[in-house]
């Protein structure tokens, strides 16, 4: 279908302030971009918010509601593995919390190039391990915990249920993909028919990927889920992607895979948007359709509804 109008006249007006492209900047200065692109949004007000150290790897605690032992989304925030900060996803965090009714942990990992592969995946992982291993502290149902992300975000949920399966770590019932990178060879047809214009473009990604793997890269399924030769026994998944996104292609490869596999998995496709687009909420209703259901399959994945 046509690009969504909103999109569309967004997406002009960026065309038209002729900012430098994100190749064209060091690290640091796309964050300070990326931070100031995602300062405006509506926060949804919750029973309380705060900051706190998982074992050194910062995190922020999004409480919906004072009762106990809510259900549990782990996030990490995309970005590339190389922007995005608990600052730019505060927004959407707290949206999913309010909707859903779980507590929501977003995860502060460790950025590169200055932290390449595997360093954000670790910092994901271990951050994980300790919202389960610290459950009756954080008052959160350990045995309703699931993991999730945006993007690059979505890349590392991925990975930290690969590894918690293989590794015999924390039992987790739902992932979250939202519109994830799943696949370094961006080789697909959407990565073809999207490759420029989008917000999100082809050598955007090469940029980001080349940040994130250096030269280290050794191909690994960690960093590239899509090339896991076994998904069997993987907590259930939820899977959305956009129209107009490079990664769309590999999002919903790597969900028909994970069906394949034997695992649940609902992949939907937003038509007529673009990779980012449930960051915009205030906007466009496709992004508060995608937040509804993305509540909807939490609470799905945690067997009962999850108290709003």
């Amino acid at each position: 279908m046509p690009l969504d109008p909103i999109v569309d006249q967004m997406l002009k007006q960026m065309a038209e302030a002729e900012a430098p492209a994100l190749i064209e900047m060091s690290p640091a200065d796309a964050r300070v971009m990326f931070r100031a692109m995602n300062e405006e949004g509506t926060k949804a007000e919750l029973d309380s918010v705060s900051d706190n150290s998982a074992d050194g790897v910062p995190i922020r605690i999004y409480r919906p509601s004072l009762e106990e032992n809510l259900p549990c989304l782990v996030y990490f925030h995309g970005g590339g593995w190389v922007i995005g900060d608990l600052e730019t996803h505060d927004v959407p965090c707290r949206l999913l919390a309010k909707e859903s009714g779980c507590v929501v942990i977003a995860v502060d990992y460790r950025l590169a190039p200055e932290h390449p592969f595997p360093a954000p995946l670790d910092d994901c992982y271990q951050a994980t391990e300790w919202v389960t291993n610290n459950a009756a502290l954080l008052n959160i149902d350990k045995n309703k915990i699931a993991v999730g992300g945006d993007s690059a975000g979505g890349n590392l949920a991925a990975s930290v249920c690969i590894r918690a399966r293989d590794e015999g770590g924390p039992k987790l019932v739902h992932q979250l993909l939202i519109y994830p990178v799943t696949d370094i060879a961006m080789d697909t047809e959407s990565y073809n028919s999207n490759a420029d214009g989008y917000m999100l473009t082809r050598e955007s990604m090469v940029w980001f990927w080349n940040h994130y793997v250096g030269d280290k890269f050794d191909d690994s399924p960690l960093a590239s889920p899509l090339k896991t030769a076994d998904l069997s026994n993987l907590p259930t998944a939820t899977v959305l992607t956009a129209e107009f996104d490079p990664l769309r292609d590999e999002g919903e490869a790597y969900g028909e895979n994970l069906k394949s596999a034997g695992v649940t998995t609902l992949i939907k496709r937003y038509d007529g948007l673009i990779h980012g687009f449930v960051g915009m909420t205030d906007v466009l209703e496709g992004a508060r359709s995608a937040v509804r259901l993305m509540a909807a399959e939490l609470q799905n994945s945690f067997g009962d509804k999850a108290r709003k």
